[in-house]
């Protein structure tokens, strides 16, 4: 079996939910406390043990490459200024040399071709991949490190589920349930957005994925479908026929930092674990919500 040691996160999106921001900053870098969002994403796939990360990126995309290198002028001032702490910081954030890939989806043809693009780095392995908008947050490590725990015991092509209300399954990507395998269970089939009262079961994929470099040639040739864009999920459901899928049941907390509320909430999350401005946020919000009553 073949270690995962390559992560894909594909940040070519617009971001049109969050304009005017986003007509000068991509979404990726908008920061929740003092991080941007793509920072945690990074974070979650190193502590699993990824070695290489490969961004599909998109025009006006230039500012994540520049993050993920060296800014010399930056540099030189913080050491003029003796401010060691803040160069400890940059460098712990610093990729390795030739540890980050970049590539380019020229068009907007869908998640499932933004994979795709990636086809030539990843080269014949299986890999993660981590949507950017999603982050991850629970107390054993982080989704991506159980999903590959699990994949030591299935094989195969892994999905990081959680569960919703069985009346919102009609919003989701849903999974259908096989047998207990580990932290999670095999997964049976793969439905997109199900009408009610049709779903398999109530747990939906969450924006993590370990996938084989067979979905390569099955989304090369992949019909467009909802949205007219070529969808992952389709590529995943031909792909099932041939492959074992695990769930991995993601018992944490996401934000989806895509939507507005989901942002808003991750930066309250992140902010009361810090303990440097935790007292003055927590009573910031006490205010707040007192004078709203």
């Amino acid at each position: 079996m073949k270690r995962i040691r390559k992560a894909v996160l594909p940040v070519a999106g617009l971001g049109t939910r969050f304009l005017p921001a986003t007509k000068s900053v991509p979404k990726e870098m908008l920061t929740v406390v003092d991080k941007p969002i793509i920072q945690y994403v990074v974070d979650e796939a190193l502590q699993a043990g990824i070695e290489h990360l490969v961004f599909v990126t998109g025009r006006n995309k230039h500012v994540i490459e520049d993050y993920f290198d060296i800014h010399f002028e930056l540099e030189q001032t913080l050491r003029e200024r003796s401010k060691k702490a803040e160069i400890t910081l940059l460098a712990e954030q610093l990729p390795k040399a030739g540890t980050v890939s970049f590539t380019r989806q020229q068009e907007p043809l869908g998640l499932g071709h933004a994979v795709w693009c990636a086809r030539e780095i990843i080269g014949d392995e299986p890999f993660a991949l981590l949507l950017p908008d999603m982050i991850m947050k629970d107390d054993k490590g982080g989704c991506m490190k159980g999903m590959i725990e699990l994949y030591g015991q299935s094989g195969g092509n892994v999905i990081a589920v959680e569960e919703c209300e069985p009346d919102l399954a009609h919003r989701y990507g849903i999974v259908g349930v096989g047998n207990t395998i580990g932290e999670g269970f095999r997964i049976t089939s793969m439905v997109e957005k199900p009408a009610k009262g049709t779903a398999p079961s109530n747990f939906f994929i969450n924006g993590r994925y370990i996938l084989q470099p067979e979905i390569f040639k099955i989304l090369e040739t992949q019909e467009r479908g909802a949205g007219n864009e070529i969808q992952l999920t389709d590529g995943m459901v031909k792909l099932l026929k041939d492959q074992d899928f695990a769930g991995y049941h993601f018992r944490g907390t996401t934000y989806d930092c895509g939507a507005k509320d989901g942002f808003i909430l991750a930066n309250v999350a992140f902010a009361l674990e810090r303990a440097d401005i935790r007292p003055s946020v927590e009573e910031g919000f006490r205010t707040l919500l007192n004078s709203l009553k």
